[in-house]
Formats: C-alpha cells, sequence, structure tokens
C-alpha cells in the first residue's frame, strides 16, 4: 500500500453483481476534476460542523482554505480529523468520493505559493491568494489557514449501472 496504489476493495453488500472496484487514479482524476467539497469537521464540545468549500487536489493530497478565525479552523486547532465529500445529489446516476483523513496545516512559502496558482488555475482569477509572510493565503484582509489532508481512507460510491463501493486503504 502507499498513496499512489492503496488497498483496493469492493464491498459486494453495496453493489450490483458483477460490480468491479474503481481503480483509484480514476478515482484521483474525479478529485482534482470536483469543483466543490462538503468538508465535516468536530466543535471542540462535540457536535460536527459541516461547510461546503472549494479544493485543490495536488501531490497526494486534497487542500482547503479557511479563514483563521473561522468555526473550520477553530474546530481543526482541536480536532484535526475530518471527512471530505463531493459528487452528485442523485440516487442512481454520477459518482460520491469520500476522503477520511487529518488536516495538516500548509505553511512552507513555495508549497503556499504552488497552491495558490493551482487555486487560481482551477477557479479562476476571482479565487487569487497572495502568500503571506507567516505562512498563510491573504484573503479579505486577512490570514487564510491552507490544508492537507491526504486520504487515510476513501470510498468511491458507483451510483447506477452498475452500482458500486470501493474503498481504498492507504499506508
Amino acid at each position: 500500500m502507499s498513496a499512489t496504489h492503496p488497498q483496493t476493495d469492493l464491498d459486494e453488500r453495496y453493489g450490483d453483481a458483477g460490480a468491479s472496484p474503481t481503480p483509484w487514479p480514476q478515482a484521483r482524476e474525479r478529485l482534482a476534476a470536483a469543483e466543490l467539497f462538503w468538508l465535516s469537521t468536530v466543535r471542540p464540545d462535540g457536535r460536527p460542523h459541516v461547510t461546503p468549500l472549494l479544493g485543490v487536489w495536488q501531490d497526494g493530497a486534497l487542500h482547503f482554505t479557511t479563514g483563521a478565525e473561522e468555526r473550520k479552523a477553530l474546530n481543526l486547532a482541536v480536532n484535526p480529523q475530518v471527512v471530505l465529500t463531493t459528487g452528485t445529489n442523485t440516487w442512481a446516476e454520477g459518482y460520491d468520493l469520500v476522503v477520511e483523513g487529518e488536516a495538516v496545516r500548509v505553511t512552507d512559502d513555495a508549497r503556499l505559493r504552488g497552491l495558490a496558482r493551482a487555486w487560481e488555475e482551477k477557479y479562476g482569477a476571482v479565487w487569487h491568494f497572495d502568500v503571506r509572510d507567516d505562512g498563510a493565503f491573504e484573503a479579505g484582509g486577512g490570514p487564510s489557514f491552507v490544508y492537507a489532508v491526504a486520504p487515510r481512507t476513501a470510498f468511491g460510491f458507483g451510483k447506477g449501472d452498475p452500482f458500486s463501493q470501493t474503498r481504498w486503504r492507504f499506508a
């Protein structure tokens, strides 16, 4: 198992006969192309928090950004375990993906500059970020933290013909 070759399993309980597991490279392409993700974090008092956000796949991880004082950042300071989801809101067509992992703050200047370019390439100039000297993006007059989530476990749900559930486990 590795980040590029995870252990891949098809759960036959949740799919059609004859379904096959989705190869990780195909799932990774879907993650890279997805425009919107839902981030699930846990509040300090244990209640869940879910919010939509934009994300960029780069260097084997999903990346997202949040203002330093937003609920997401406050939650992550206490518990960095997250779930990111993307897909379609239909039950019989499309493909949904779930990524579980730890959100790790990115502060390296060169990496942040590359991610800022990736955001703008993917979403256009409206999502231009400058990189601050303190290891964050500049966003609307304040710092915006950038996090990377390398998958620990990911799930893919094929909907339609055929229905399937693939699990990828990473080292």
